[in-house]
Formats: structure tokens, C-alpha cells, sequence
């Protein structure tokens, strides 16, 4: 259960992600990697700014998002579309 649970907060950060990057929509599964890999991202940096969200659902995919967002940044500049 909690692995589903996993996908869907990854699914729903990399989607918001994806909606305030724009440009940087990279399909379902694109989406749910990035918002997992986000998460981690959104998690240390907001940490190191001593930034909590909240705990549950919403701070997960809005941490995530950040996450996210931080993430396509980086994947669009180091594979810039020509």
C-alpha cells in the first residue's frame, strides 16, 4: 500500500511540477519519477532552509513539487531543446 501511495504523491508532484514549469511535462511515468526524485530534492533543500511544509499528503506533493520544479530546471538546461 504505501508503495502506491509513493506513486500517486510522485505522480501528482511531478504533474504540478510539470504544470508551473512549463516545458518540462515528461509523460505519466516521466512525471512519477520526477516527483519521487523531487521529493527527496524538496525534502533535503527545504530542510536546509529549515522550511517544513507540514506533514501529509498536501506537504508531501507541494514539497515535491519543489522538488520537481528544482529538477526540470536542471534537465532543461542540461538538454536545452533547440
Amino acid at each position: 500500500m504505501e508503495i502506491l501511495v509513493t506513486l500517486l504523491i510522485g505522480a501528482a508532484a511531478g504533474w504540478l511540477g510539470s504544470m508551473i514549469y512549463r516545458g518540462g511535462g515528461l509523460g505519466l511515468l516521466g512525471n512519477i519519477i520526477v516527483g519521487i526524485v523531487g521529493s527527496f530534492v524538496g525534502y533535503w533543500l527545504l530542510g536546509k532552509l529549515g522550511i517544513n511544509l507540514g506533514a501529509g499528503w498536501i506537504g508531501a506533493i507541494l514539497t515535491g513539487a519543489i522538488g520537481a520544479i528544482i529538477i526540470l530546471f536542471l534537465l532543461n538546461l542540461i538538454f536545452k531543446k533547440k
